[in-house]
């Protein structure tokens, strides 16, 4: 998709939710008990005021205002979904982030797109390369490790440099 125009709910949303909770069950299996996560009142902190179809999905996605709208929640509750926003910070963001780093420099490598198609095809070949061999992806691996030799270098072998820090005064 090289744009989308700016709705609350784009229909291209609607449609891949609506194919998923096609793809669940709508019911329980008779006999076989929920998960303690399972009941609307877990997530809303009290029993829904209106009764809902059973809970068949959380749905989690960004804090995009027009997300937590009234629209959006009119829409999604009946259908069986719980819409949840995902944490402004944490770890989990930056990892995100630092692997879609990694997936735009690999699918870039030094040339230049004319077209949005291109750019969008481009990256798409690079994650099925990168899922077809993975590469593990390593917090305080070989990147900090060069990181620091050339923060190192840069400081050359001013007393900004401690190779093994210790106190100095007790």
């Amino acid at each position: 998709m090289t744009h989308a125009p700016h709705t609350v709910l784009p229909p291209w949303v609607r449609d891949e939710r609506t194919q998923i909770l096609a793809a669940l069950p709508i019911d329980p299996t008779p006999g076989v008990e929920r998960s303690p996560l399972a009941p609307w009142a877990t997530w809303l902190g009290h029993a829904p005021r209106d009764p809902l179809p059973p809970l068949r999905l959380i749905l989690v996605w960004d804090n995009l205002a027009g997300q937590q709208s009234g629209a959006i929640v009119d829409w999604v509750l009946p259908h069986g979904s719980m819409p949840r926003s995902t944490p402004l910070s944490g770890s989990w963001l930056n990892r995100a982030e630092s692997v879609q780093r990694i997936i735009v420099g690999r699918a870039l490598a030094g040339q230049h797109p004319h077209t949005a198609e291109e750019l969008i095809q481009w990256r798409e070949d690079t994650v099925v390369g990168w899922n077809a061999e993975p590469t593990p992806f390593v917090w305080r691996g070989k990147r900090q490790d060069r990181r620091q030799r050339a923060r190192q270098r840069r400081l050359g072998g001013s007393a900004a440099v401690v190779a093994h820090p210790q106190l100095c005064a007790a």
